[in-house]
């Protein structure tokens, strides 16, 4: 057998799981998560990040390392790190990563198709020498006016962020999460308190809200902005200083309420 195939049944049994119950938490045949575990069929991409959560480890370690030999600590993975090793990206001739373009019409499918190679070489691709190249990039068309004066239309490029911790409070993010799809906000880090993330839109008619950091699938830090509409004179770009010491203070009013919560 093959080192992912013993990985996969020797970390299947170890938490106790059938092939029946551990095929329907993936949402793949019996059959198939046998012909894995033979090595007669090798997991897609998207198999194997599913495997890594319910195993609470990365996929980097279930195709690379003997799982029977790790410890306890070298085996699991923060649940906050996204790791590139799932992070699907192209090239161009130079060998240089490519941008890849999430126009909005694709919005739905990235996030099913966000870790399968075969989808992102689909995308549209393009390149801007004036971005640092140590970085990944992707940009991300926005829908709505949750953002104004970024106007809907308009395409944010965004740095991978690997480790959601290490998001900045009331920077802007592309965040791609499973229940709300792709979402442009301003963001404040509560994952150390509560484990959220408050979302916040520049456009106060639009309700800060917060999510779970198991939710977020991928993180991108807003670095440029491509648009065919130039703001108005009269519009800026950031939020003002009175205006984020609101939001800082009434999100600090729901970070003492949820911790209350907690409590009781």
């Amino acid at each position: 057998m093959s080192l992912i195939s013993d990985n996969i049944k020797y970390l299947r049994k170890r938490i106790g799981l059938t092939q029946e119950q551990f095929s329907e938490r993936i949402g793949i045949k019996r059959s198939l998560l046998g012909a894995y575990e033979e090595s007669r069929a090798d997991p897609r991409i998207s198999n194997l990040i599913k495997m890594a959560e319910i195993f609470g480890t990365s996929v980097d370690i279930l195709i690379n390392k003997d799982v029977s030999k790790l410890s306890d600590e070298e085996l699991i993975v923060s649940k906050f790190k996204r790791g590139k090793e799932v992070l699907a990206i192209t090239v161009n001739e130079d060998q240089k990563e490519n941008i890849e373009l999430v126009p909005q019409k694709a919005a739905a499918g990235y996030l099913n198709g966000y870790a399968d190679p075969e989808y992102i070489r689909e995308l549209p691709k393009f390149n801007l020498p004036m971005l640092s190249g140590s970085g990944t990039y992707r940009a991300f068309e926005i829908t709505g006016d949750s953002m104004l004066p970024i106007l809907p239309g308009t395409i944010i490029i965004g740095q991978y962020v690997d480790d959601i911790r290490d998001i900045k409070n009331g920077k802007t993010y592309i965040l791609v999460t499973q229940n709300d799809g792709i979402v442009y906000k301003r963001v404040f880090n509560y994952l150390e308190d509560t484990g959220k993330l408050f979302l916040v839109s520049d456009n106060r008619q639009y309700a800060p809200y917060q999510i779970a950091g198991e939710e977020v699938l991928e993180v991108w830090s807003s670095k440029a902005y491509i648009s065919v509409q130039f703001p108005d004179a009269n519009e800026s770009n950031d939020v003002s200083t009175e205006q984020l010491a609101s939001i800082v203070l009434d999100l600090q009013k729901e970070i003492i309420k949820l911790k209350e919560e907690k409590k009781k």
